[in-house]
């Protein structure tokens, strides 16, 4: 089931189509030209392209880790990309990169969420022991989400102007 970026090439040239299951927003700032976005919670939903697909994320651990999704959707002319868009451009593969698209979101709640946390550490240090309480805060946050799939970091990040253009 999973190829390497060579074969993925390959397969793609002789009418494959690639499928990345990220996000919206990660997908608008870099992906394979011609590649179709159908992000891994669309996978059971989505109206998948007839014939062989290929699908991909960034690293190859999300499409690894919903293999068995793919599989169900799919059934056997499905094959992942082993080491995802970055195995596909370190073996020459075309990948059209828009950088005046925002950073994805969750790489701006981890920006953000680290910041916050070593800030807390710095202050409480630095000024007063209570700013323990901001890391604490943040933690008990990224917590919550991790445990409930909701994230409200992330749902005001999404507010913000520079996440419009995505």
């Amino acid at each position: 089931m999973r190829i390497t970026a060579t074969e993925a090439r390959q397969r793609v040239a002789a009418g494959a189509t690639l499928i990345d299951i990220r996000g919206a927003d990660e997908f608008a700032r870099e992906h394979v030209p011609g590649s179709l976005n159908i992000p891994q919670e669309q996978l059971e939903t989505a109206r998948l392209p007839a014939g062989p697909l290929v699908f991909t994320c960034r690293s190859g651990a999300r499409t690894g880790g919903c293999a068995t999704r793919i599989a169900a959707a799919a059934g056997p002319r499905a094959r992942i990309l082993e080491g995802g868009l970055s195995a596909w451009a370190a073996a020459g593969g075309p990948v059209v990169a828009d950088r005046s698209q925002p950073i994805p979101i969750m790489r701006q709640v981890q920006i953000a969420a680290g910041a916050l946390i070593l800030a807390g550490v710095i202050l409480s240090v630095t000024v007063n022991p209570a700013f323990l309480g901001l890391s604490a805060f943040v933690g008990a946050g990224l917590t919550f989400a991790g445990v409930t799939g909701w994230c409200g970091m992330a749902h005001l990040l999404a507010l913000m102007p520079w996440n419009k253009a995505a």
